[in-house]
C-alpha cells in the first residue's frame, strides 16, 4: 500500500473522535453522582459486546481477507491472522501483568504500586482498555477502506460513551469530586487517538503489515474483553445485565459494520 498522507490524517481523526466519545459519556456524572450498580453492567457489557463484533467483523475478518488479497492462500492467511491474535493478546498481557493499575471491582494488578496515586492506577488501567481501540481504529483506516474505518470509529465511540461514564461514575463512588471523574474519562480517551495513529501509520507505510495489524488489533480487543470487561460485569452477582448489554452491543456494532461499510 502507498504512503498516503490522507488516511493517515483520516485514522487519526477518528480515533480521536472516538477517544473524546469517552468524555462525552461522562458528562452527566458532571451532575449525578450514582448509577446503579445494575446500569453499570449493563453498560460495560454494552462494551464488551460492541468491542468483540468489532474484532470479528472489522479485523479479524477483513484480515483473513487481506491477506489472501497479497497472494496467501487461505491456510497462510488463517495462520497468519492466528498468529497476529495471539500476539496481539500477549502483548495486552504483558503490559497488564507488569505494569501497575487498579480495576474498579477486581482492585490491583501488577507490581507493588505504593508510591503511585490511587487515581493513576485507574488511569492506567484505562489506557490498557483503550489504546487496541485506538489500534483497531488506525488500522480499520489503514485498509483504504473509509467506510470501513468509520464504522470501526462510530461503534468503538458509541460503546465509549457508556464505559466512559461508568469510569466517571465509579471514581464519584470511591470519593474523587466531579471535576477530577471528568478529567480521568477525558484523559484516558486521549489514548485512543495515539494507537490510531500508531495503526494507519503502520499498515499505511507497510502494507504487508495490514493482515497482520488488523489481527493484532483483534486479539489486543479480545484479551482486554475476556480478561477486563466481563469480569468486571461478573463481580457483582449482576451477570445477567452484563449480558444483555452485551448482547445488544454484539449486534449494533454488527448492524453499523454491514450498513455503513
Amino acid at each position: 500500500m502507498a504512503f498516503d498522507s490522507s488516511i493517515i490524517l483520516l485514522g487519526a481523526m477518528g480515533s480521536f473522535a472516538a477517544g473524546m466519545a469517552t468524555a462525552v459519556g461522562a458528562l452527566p456524572a458532571l451532575v449525578f453522582r450514582r448509577i446503579s450498580e445494575k446500569t453499570q453492567d449493563v453498560m460495560l457489557g454494552f462494551a464488551a459486546g460492541v468491542m468483540l463484533a468489532a474484532a470479528f467483523f472489522s479485523l479479524i475478518i477483513p484480515g483473513l481477507a487481506a491477506g489472501e488479497a497479497r497472494g496467501m492462500d487461505k491456510v497462510g492467511a488463517v495462520l497468519l491472522v492466528i498468529a497476529g491474535i495471539l500476539v496481539g493478546a500477549a502483548c495486552v498481557w504483558l503490559v497488564n501483568r507488569y505494569l501497575p493499575h487498579e480495576h474498579f471491582i477486581q482492585g490491583r494488578e501488577g507490581p507493588s504500586s505504593d508510591r503511585i496515586r490511587r487515581i493513576w492506577l485507574f488511569v492506567i488501567a484505562i489506557t490498557i482498555h483503550n489504546f487496541p481501540e485506538g489500534l483497531a481504529v488506525g488500522v480499520g483506516f489503514g485498509t483504504g477502506d473509509v467506510a470501513k474505518g468509520m464504522a470501526l470509529a462510530i461503534g468503538i465511540g458509541i460503546q465509549n460513551m457508556p464505559e466512559g461514564l461508568a469510569v466517571a461514575v465509579a471514581l464519584l463512588t470511591l470519593g474523587y469530586s466531579r471535576r477530577q471523574a471528568f478529567l480521568v474519562a477525558l484523559l484516558t480517551g486521549l489514548v485512543e487517538p495515539i494507537g490510531g495513529i500508531v495503526g494507519v501509520t503502520a499498515v499505511t507505510v507497510a502494507g504487508f503489515l495490514l493482515p497482520w495489524g488488523l489481527a493484532f488489533a483483534a486479539g489486543a480487543m479480545i484479551f482486554v474483553i475476556s480478561a477486563e470487561i466481563i469480569p468486571e460485569t461478573h463481580r457483582k452477582g449482576l451477570e445477567t445485565h452484563g449480558t444483555v448489554g452485551l448482547m445488544i452491543g454484539l449486534v449494533l456494532m454488527m448492524f453499523l459494520d454491514v450498513v455503513l461499510a
